[in-house]
């Protein structure tokens, strides 16, 4: 009997033992941060992208998830007076995919984040407005970037694109990154750099805007760099585009007059920002003094402030991945407004 009661005791301490025993708390993984200025190559952190959050529909209980991605569609309206148009409901709006009318998910209106990039062009052809584009842009991220939700970020663009201030939320250092800008000089591989842009934004969650502050021309992008290839990647990554175009301004400031030599390559860089900006649902202004570029700010940041966004997610597209959707978006009963929004998507975003 002796024994077996020390037997007991043994057994029973042991498993007092054991059960004060813990697992050692693992060591955390220590984190990364980066700031200032930095140039955008192969090796500058991008963030990694935030899925998007697919439908789901709730049958007996049970969560069934639709496997599908949002196409979101930015839609701009304007009246015959070019008035903004901001009474709309989702009824009065008919999505067209490739010809067929669709179903509109859903309707919010701009108070949705913006992700928005301005792209300077800072080579040698940008000389005479460089000072005034300067302020303008500072005036713009005042007025477009709401702390509390949106983000921005600065890239110049000359022989090669300089990511110069990351995104943020802070106008001060958008502020001192325009301020810090070098003297133009170079050429210009505008093509890359916005190609470049559109990849830096698609890990952005929110509206993603690119505003060019360019005279259009390109003389220094990849040979394979073309301009179908650039707005691909736009609405690959779904990156509406603004070009505040400072060609005319240049002329008007050497000439006093409105207009200018229209060489082939000037018409060329104007044909080239409209058809990106129409494809994106973005426009192109072109200011030819300090009042209208203050204006054509004001317009581009007027207009995110009161634009729709419809949200569409496409039905089973597995055998389309890749594919080009054209999309085309009317006001039912409605003739006499005008609407700007994206062509097209492509399937799965390959």
């Amino acid at each position: 009997m002796k024994y077996i009661f020390v037997t007991i005791l043994i057994l029973a301490t042991s498993a007092i033992a054991q059960s004060g025993r813990t697992k050692p708390s693992p060591t955390p993984t220590p984190t990364r941060s980066i700031s200032g200025p930095s140039v955008l190559t192969s090796a500058t952190p991008v963030p990694k992208p935030i899925a998007t959050t697919t439908p789901t529909t709730k049958i007996d209980d049970d969560i069934i998830k639709v496997d599908s991605v949002l196409v979101p569609i930015p839609v701009s309206v304007t009246d015959e007076r070019g008035r903004a148009v901001g009474t709309l409901k989702l009824t009065d709006f008919e999505l067209k995919v490739d010809g067929k009318v669709a179903e509109i998910a859903e309707l919010s209106r701009s108070d949705s984040p913006i992700r928005l990039a301005m792209l300077f062009d800072n080579s040698s052809s940008v000389l005479i407005a460089r000072e005034f584009e300067k302020d303008a842009a500072v005036r713009f991220f005042r007025r477009v970037i709401r702390p509390d939700r949106d983000m921005a970020a600065l890239f110049s663009v000359a022989d090669y694109t300089r990511l110069e201030q990351g995104l943020t939320r802070d106008i001060s250092q958008l502020t001192q990154a325009i301020e810090l800008f070098p003297e133009p000089k170079g050429a210009t591989a505008l093509l890359d750099g916005i190609i470049e842009v559109a990849e830096y934004l698609k890990s952005a969650s929110g509206r993603r805007v690119l505003v060019i502050v360019s005279d259009g021309e390109d003389t220094y992008s990849d040979l394979k760099t073309t301009l179908e290839g650039v707005i691909r990647s736009l609405q690959v990554n779904d990156v509406q585009v603004y070009v505040v175009k400072t060609k005319e301004f240049e002329n008007f400031k050497r000439t006093g007059q409105r207009g200018g030599n229209a060489n082939i390559r000037a018409l060329t860089a104007e044909r080239r920002m409209i058809d990106i900006a129409a494809a994106t649902g973005g426009a192109v202004y072109s200011p030819i003094d300090e009042e209208e570029m203050k204006d054509a700010f004001d317009r581009i940041s007027a207009e995110l402030s009161q634009q729709y966004i419809l949200s569409y997610y496409p039905e089973d597209e597995a055998d389309k991945r890749g594919e080009f959707r054209p999309i085309s978006i009317a006001v039912k009963a409605k003739p006499n407004l005008t609407i700007r929004t994206r062509k097209g998507y492509y399937v799965g975003k390959k």
